[in-house]
This record gives structure tokens, C-alpha cells and sequence, in this order.
């Protein structure tokens, strides 16, 4: 999948889901049942033990699915996640020298951020997107309003504590797309293997995201 596809896709459909689960089992589940859902894009997080397995054997059998890396640390892992075929990598904090490793492949990547500091240095280093994270606890959507009136031409995903009474106001907001885990991937459906719930969340979802463009056509401009 090439870059520019890549970017489109996570544009397009607005939401990130991030899994974050205990097993290489669980993280198949997972990804199966939001894609099936209608989100394509996953992000499969580092702290799993095997995750660039996991993430090599989604780019192989499913290639309508965006899979990225979650939660990498330094140069060397991300490597292992581009030699896995990751299509993006993302991190917690801002770390330009991720960035440039990713720039050097062709690979989308956002970086964590939260102050205005990070964000427009996280930007100026060549990322795609930047990640406000966690935004729940720092102002919610009214701080990614804040930002996007500082920053109008950076792309921000919101990330961190978004729930369904939340989510549509991000995307009112400015966010161009959001970072979701357990409020889209409950722990208890994973483990209950309950993939219609989750299907079903990720339908709910969607449907803010849609909802809330619709509203606020005007106020996005990438």
C-alpha cells in the first residue's frame, strides 16, 4: 500500500484503532472485528509481546487493512515494525529521530504530542499527522479547538480518553481523525470473543465521525 494511500485512507475513515491487548490472539481478534466493522485502520501497540508478528501476518492476509505500529520507542523497533511492512508507526512522544526513520522509508508516522511546543516541532520534523495525546485529561475538545487555531494547517489526531459522548465533538473540533481503544475495543468483548459488540461499537463510532463532518464542513481545511 503506498503512502499517499495510506494517509487518505486514515483520513477518510477518521478514526485509529488502537489495540492494545494481551495476547497475539487477542490482537488478531481484535483487528478482525473492527475491520469487519468498517475500520480498516489498526494500530497494534509494541507493549504486546510478538507485535511485529502480529503485524506482518495482518499486512499479508489482509491487504485492505491499514496496519500500523503503536507505542514504539526508538529507531531500532521501528525498523523491526517497517521490516514487519507496518504502513505507519506511531509514538507516545514526540522523538524526531522516529520521524526521520520513517521519512527515510516512505512511511506515515505521527508522533505524540501535547503542547503547542511539541506539536509544531513534531510537525516541522516531517510528520504526517500529529497525535494530541491524551486529550481527555489536558481540555478534551476544546483544546484541539485551541489548537487548531493556532495551527490550521496541521492534521490532529486526538487521542486518549475519547469515548461516544466525546467523539463528535473532536471531530467538531478540528481533529481529522481520533485514536480509540477500549471505549471501541472493551477488554470484556475480547475476551468474551464478542465480535458483533465490537462491530457494532465500531458502526457507533463511524457514525460520529460522519455526523459530526457533516455539521462542520467549513471548518476543515486539509
Amino acid at each position: 500500500m503506498k503512502t499517499e494511500e495510506v494517509r487518505a485512507k486514515i483520513k477518510e475513515i477518521g478514526i485509529v484503532a488502537a489495540i492494545r491487548v494481551a495476547s497475539r490472539a487477542d490482537a488478531l481478534f481484535a483487528a478482525e472485528a473492527v475491520f469487519q466493522g468498517g475500520i480498516p485502520v489498526v494500530e497494534i501497540a509494541l507493549t504486546l509481546d510478538g507485535a511485529t508478528d502480529v503485524i506482518s501476518q495482518l499486512v499479508k492476509e489482509n491487504p485492505q487493512m491499514v496496519v500500523g505500529a503503536g507505542s514504539v520507542l526508538n529507531e531500532k523497533v521501528a525498523q523491526a515494525c517497517l521490516d514487519a511492512g507496518a504502513h505507519f508507526i506511531t509514538s507516545d512522544r514526540l522523538h524526531v529521530h522516529l520521524v526521520a526513520v520513517a521519512k527515510k522509508h516512505g512511511i506515515i508516522v505521527f508522533p505524540g504530542a501535547l503542547t503547542p511546543t511539541e506539536v509544531i516541532s513534531a510537525w516541522e520534523a516531517g510528520c504526517d499527522f500529529v497525535k494530541v495525546a491524551p486529550c481527555a485529561e489536558i481540555g478534551g475538545d476544546v483544546y484541539i479547538r485551541s489548537l487548531r487555531k493556532m495551527f490550521p494547517n496541521i492534521p490532529l489526531i486526538a487521542a486518549g480518553g475519547i469515548n461516544q459522548q466525546s467523539a463528535s465533538r473532536y471531530i467538531a473540533a478540528g481533529a481529522v481523525a481520533l485514536g480509540i481503544g477500549s471505549e471501541l475495543i472493551p477488554p470484556d468483548a475480547i475476551k468474551r470473543r464478542q465480535a458483533d459488540r465490537i462491530r457494532e461499537l465500531t458502526h457507533r463510532f463511524s457514525n460520529f465521525v460522519k455526523s459530526a463532518r457533516d455539521g462542520t464542513t467549513a471548518e476543515l481545511r486539509w
